[in-house]
């Protein structure tokens, strides 16, 4: 009895793991990450950047040329700014990125490899239809 509660345990809390992991891979994620890479907060001061503004899509970093230069903009409609960077700070955003989302792959393998064990220990490392079956 004690084995099952703490089998319920843990499946409750890799249940509440990826539900975190998941929650923190929404947009700001993506605003957390380009602030870490470098970019810039960037409020609108005329008619024409405000118009920009509403015309990038939403939660997704845009490439724009100005002035020769490139910049790299993730727009944030909701406050009246934008996240600038150029593009070493795009660079850096992009290996972050990744970087995050390798370990969000190799946490989700730990909970599987995790879970797996924890099935073979609950039926006593004999599979579910006793020893030697299908041997």
């Amino acid at each position: 009895m004690k084995t099952l509660i703490n089998a319920f345990r843990l499946v409750l809390a890799c249940v509440l793991v990826s539900l975190a992991a998941g929650c923190a891979s929404t947009n700001n994620g993506t605003h957390d990450l380009a602030i870490a890479a470098g970019f810039r907060i960037i409020k609108p001061v005329n008619p024409e950047q405000i118009a920009l503004l509403k015309t990038l899509p939403p939660h997704q970093i845009s490439q724009i040329t100005h002035d020769g230069k490139i910049y790299f903009v993730l727009p944030d409609a909701d406050n009246n700014q934008a996240l600038v960077g150029g593009p070493n700070e795009y660079q850096t955003y992009q290996q972050m990125r990744l970087a995050k989302q390798i370990s969000n792959n190799n946490l989700a393998a730990a909970q599987m490899n995790q879970m797996s064990s924890m099935n073979w220990a609950m039926w006593g490392g004999w599979g579910a239809w006793g020893p030697g079956f299908g041997w």
